[in-house]
C-alpha cells in the first residue's frame, strides 16, 4: 500500500475520491443571511462573505443577490455541490433580514421555495419552516456575530426562500414527508460529501487497508459526521478507524469480510440503519425506503399490541415510528440495531469479525444497541 499508510478517516477518503466537495443550503443561506444582516446595520454588503461552519472551517461565499429598502436587506448566494449530482445545485438561496422588537430573538419564516413542516416525525414541530437544527443554529450563532460587531440588537426576522424550490422539491423526497411548497435548508457539517459510488467505494477499500495496516483491530462504519461523532465518543476510536460508508453498508461488509479486523461497530442513524435491518445494503433514499410494516413487524416482537402496530406501519418516518414506540415503553431502536447486525453477519459470511451496531437520532443520542456478536 505504501504512501497510503497513515492517511486515514473521512477526509483522507474524500482526498482518494478525488471528488470535489460542496456546500450544503444551511451554508449558503448562513452567508446570506450574515450578508443581509451586515448590510441592514451597516449599508454594506460583505462580498465574499466568510462564515464558520461548525467544524471551524471558514470558507468565503460570492454574492449574487444584494437588495436593500427601508428596513429590510436581502442577499443571495448560488449553491454550489461540488461534484455530488445534488438536485439543488446552481440554486440561488436568499436571506431577507428584518429588525424585530427587543427580546425576539431570531425568528425564521419560510419564503418562496422553502417548505414548511405539516407532519409530525421530523426534528422541527408542525407548522414550522423546514430549516433543521444544525442551520438555524449556525444563522443564530452568525447573527449574533453581526450584532456584536456592529452595535445590533439581534432580534431579526430571518425569512429564507430558493429560486424555483417548490419545483426543485418536486424531485426530493419533501411532498412524502409532509414539507410542503419547497425545499428544506439541511446540513449538519455545511460540507457536500460527493457520493460518486465508484469512486467512494474504493475509498472505503482503501480505509479498511490504511486501518489494518495501522494496527487497527475495531473499525467503526459510519453514515456520517454525526455517527462518527458518536463512535469516538463511545469507544476512543482514533480517527484512521473510521470508516465514512454513507450509504455504501454492503460495500464496507463485502471488503472487511475479504479483509477481516477483529470488530466492526456500524453505527448511523435510525432510519438508515433499519434499511439495513431490513436487507437492504444500499441505504440511499433513492434506493431504499423506511419499511415501516417491517418496523411494525419488529415492534410487535418487542411487545407492542396490534394498536401500536398500526400505528408504527402508517408512521410519518423512521422517527416518527421509533417516538411512538419509545412513548409505548417499546425498545424498537434497539431492536433494528439487532436486526442490522444479524444482517451484517449474514454478508460477513462466517468471517472471523465480530459485529455490533448503534442507532442514533438526528442529535447523536443512542437510541438503539445490539450486544456484540
Amino acid at each position: 500500500m505504501g504512501d497510503a499508510v497513515g492517511e486515514g478517516g473521512r477526509d483522507a477518503q474524500l482526498k482518494h475520491t478525488g471528488l470535489r466537495p460542496g456546500w450544503t443550503t444551511g451554508a449558503c443561506a448562513t452567508a446570506s443571511a450574515t450578508a443581509a444582516y451586515t448590510a441592514l446595520l451597516t449599508g454594506e454588503f460583505p462580498d465574499p462573505v466568510p462564515i464558520t461552519l461548525p467544524k471551524g472551517q471558514t470558507p468565503s461565499f460570492a454574492l449574487a443577490v444584494e437588495e436593500a429598502g427601508d428596513g429590510w436587506a436581502t442577499a443571495g448566494v448560488v449553491k454550489d455541490a461540488g461534484d455530488d449530482p445534488d438536485v439543488t445545485h446552481g440554486a440561488l438561496v436568499r436571506a431577507t433580514v428584518r429588525p424585530l422588537p427587543a427580546g425576539s430573538g431570531v425568528v425564521f419564516r419560510a419564503g418562496p421555495g422553502v417548505g414548511t413542516v405539516t407532519r409530525p416525525g421530523l426534528p422541527l414541530e408542525v407548522g414550522e419552516p423546514a430549516v433543521n437544527p444544525v442551520p438555524r443554529q449556525m444563522m443564530r450563532d452568525h447573527v449574533a456575530r453581526v450584532a456584536a460587531a456592529h452595535g445590533g440588537g439581534g432580534d431579526v426576522e430571518l425569512t429564507l426562500s430558493v429560486d424555483h424550490g417548490e419545483e426543485i422539491a418536486r424531485s426530493t423526497w419533501n411532498p412524502r414527508l409532509g414539507i410542503l411548497g419547497g425545499l428544506s435548508i439541511l446540513g449538519t457539517t455545511g460540507i457536500v460529501v460527493p457520493y460518486s459510488c465508484s469512486a467512494w467505494i474504493d475509498s472505503i477499500r482503501r480505509g479498511v487497508d490504511v486501518a489494518r495496516a495501522a494496527g487497527r483491530t475495531h473499525l467503526a462504519g459510519c453514515t456520517g459526521s454525526t455517527s462518527e461523532r458518536t463512535a469516538v465518543a463511545e469507544y476512543g476510536l482514533p480517527e484512521d478507524a473510521l470508516l465514512d460508508m454513507g450509504d455504501f453498508a454492503g460495500a464496507v461488509l463485502k471488503y472487511v469480510r475479504r479483509h477481516p479486523v477483529e470488530r466492526l461497530t456500524v453505527c448511523g442513524g435510525f432510519a438508515k440503519l433499519s434499511k439495513l435491518a431490513a436487507g437492504h445494503l444500499d441505504l440511499h433514499s433513492a434506493r431504499s425506503q423506511v419499511d415501516k410494516g417491517f418496523l411494525a413487524a419488529l415492534a410487535r416482537e418487542g411487545g407492542a399490541g396490534e394498536a401500536l402496530a398500526a400505528e408504527v406501519a402508517s408512521a410519518n418516518t423512521g422517527l416518527a415510528a421509533l417516538q411512538l414506540c419509545a412513548a409505548a415503553g417499546v425498545r424498537l431502536g434497539d431492536l433494528v440495531a439487532v436486526a442490522a447486525r444479524d444482517q451484517a453477519l449474514q454478508v460477513l459470511r462466517g468471517a472471523p469479525v465480530a459485529v455490533d451496531v448503534v442507532c442514533i437520532d438526528r442529535a447523536g443520542t443512542v437510541v438503539g444497541r445490539s450486544a456484540v456478536r
